[in-house]
């Protein structure tokens, strides 16, 4: 069961969890959870790192002292490994941190992280017809009850549906955007890490109704 809360934040009914995000297969699925996060927070990475290896470092062609009698180590160029300024020995290189992850697989592990969020009652719907929120203080006291609440609350992301960009999406970026504890975003930019790494889920009654469509199965 999930709570409906209004502008007000009071609590005016309670809806029954979709059966696409209770079904008991959705559980167990922490190693495809963690695959998806991992693949979702390394794809981005641009990969760029580099630290020059002993024959890229400029210079070092002659040899620094001859090779006996001086009591000293040999070596035979300035740029080894253990100078100062010399190449780096086994240094990151450039390459792709891109991870593969069919989509069967993304949409069972978006499934199974909401799934979780449901049954441990992290997700709260705000019917946003009449949202009409402007001040911080306002919003925060209807997310967590009081201004003073918000600074140590639970981490929160409210997700709108893209159609309510406009009419709520603005409004709760403004409102919402000083708040520490708050993430705000759409249904359509909405992941699995997003799930997973927030402790409360505030959907929107629209963007419940989006993600709810997208994920149950056409009826034959």
């Amino acid at each position: 069961m999930a709570q409906v809360i209004d502008v007000a934040g009071k609590v005016v009914r309670e809806e029954a969890t979709p059966a696409v995000f209770s079904a008991e297969e959705n559980g167990g699925k922490g190693n495809l959870i963690f695959r998806a996060v991992h693949r979702e927070l390394a794809s981005p990475r641009a990969g760029t790192h580099k630290t020059l290896k002993r024959d890229e470092v400029r210079g070092g062609g002659r040899k620094p002292w001859r090779q006996k009698g001086t009591g000293r180590a040999r070596q035979g160029s300035t740029r080894s490994p253990q100078w100062r300024h010399g190449g780096v020995v086994f240094g990151p290189q450039p390459r792709s941190y891109v991870s593969s992850l069919n989509k069967k697989e993304r949409r069972a592990a978006f499934v199974a992280a909401l799934t979780d969020k449901f049954a441990n009652g992290g997700v709260t719907l705000l019917d946003a017809a009449n949202f009409n929120i402007s001040k911080t203080k306002d919003f925060a006291t209807l997310i967590f009850g009081s201004p003073k609440a918000a600074r140590s609350g639970p981490s929160t992301l409210v997700v709108f549906a893209q159609s309510e960009l406009a009419t709520v999406g603005e409004k709760l970026a403004r409102a919402g955007g000083n708040l520490r504890q708050v993430g705000i975003t759409h249904d359509g930019a909405l992941d699995v890490k997003d799930v997973v790494g927030f402790t409360r889920l505030v959907l929107t009654t629209q963007a419940h109704a989006t993600i709810v469509g997208r994920f149950t199965p056409e009826s034959k």
